[in-house]
């Protein structure tokens, strides 16, 4: 696995609607540019090797630096594969959507639910957003939010942007009645 540079951000919501959040709504992104495993290579027809030398390590890697930026224990939780212009986007889901890549974040949180994910190809600087869901229930709403992350300069057409995403609690100020309430 060839990483390029690593990326971590890291906001704090202070107020929402005119009103303090206390304590401050946090959530975190790490972010690893990495070069596509299969560049170069036209369209290959079994991923499985890339995966296999690729997915574990890069949950190693990112789950517990985004669970340490964060500061807290982890609510809700997503994932993001960006794929630049010369790759396919089957590339990028091949390294997320795995049990080698999903369950180093699942242990570090603590989280039993599906990882949601976000999956694009794009030029460098391309805009994405990282859905988020509670660790252990996916039908919390007031979990259910959405992170929007930008890198500058990645991913350049032979690499891929593989990100873990974090919050510390629900969307500040939700209002929402539970789930229950409408069945």
């Amino acid at each position: 696995m060839n990483v390029r540079k690593i990326v971590t951000v890291v906001e704090e919501i202070l107020t929402e609607g005119g009103r303090a959040v206390a304590p401050a709504a946090r959530v975190a992104v790490v972010a690893a540019v990495i070069e596509n495993p299969w560049a170069g290579q036209g369209f290959v027809e079994d991923l499985s090797i890339g995966i296999d030398d690729n997915a574990a390590p890069l949950g190693e890697l990112l789950a517990p630096r985004v669970v340490e930026a964060l500061g807290a224990e982890p609510q809700a939780y997503g994932k993001a594969a960006i794929v630049g212009l010369n790759g396919e986007i089957e590339h990028g889901s091949g390294l997320i959507h795995t049990l080698k890549f999903g369950d180093h974040f699942r242990k570090a949180a603590n989280a039993t639910t599906l990882l949601p994910a976000v999956e694009k190809r794009g030029p460098a600087g391309i805009v994405f957003d990282i859905p988020l869901k509670h660790i252990t229930d996916a039908t919390i709403r007031s979990h259910h939010q959405t992170l929007e992350v930008r890198i500058a300069d990645a991913p350049h057409p032979d690499e891929i942007v593989i990100a873990l995403a974090a919050a510390a609690q629900g969307r500040p100020q939700q209002r929402l009645a539970p789930l229950t309430t409408e069945q």
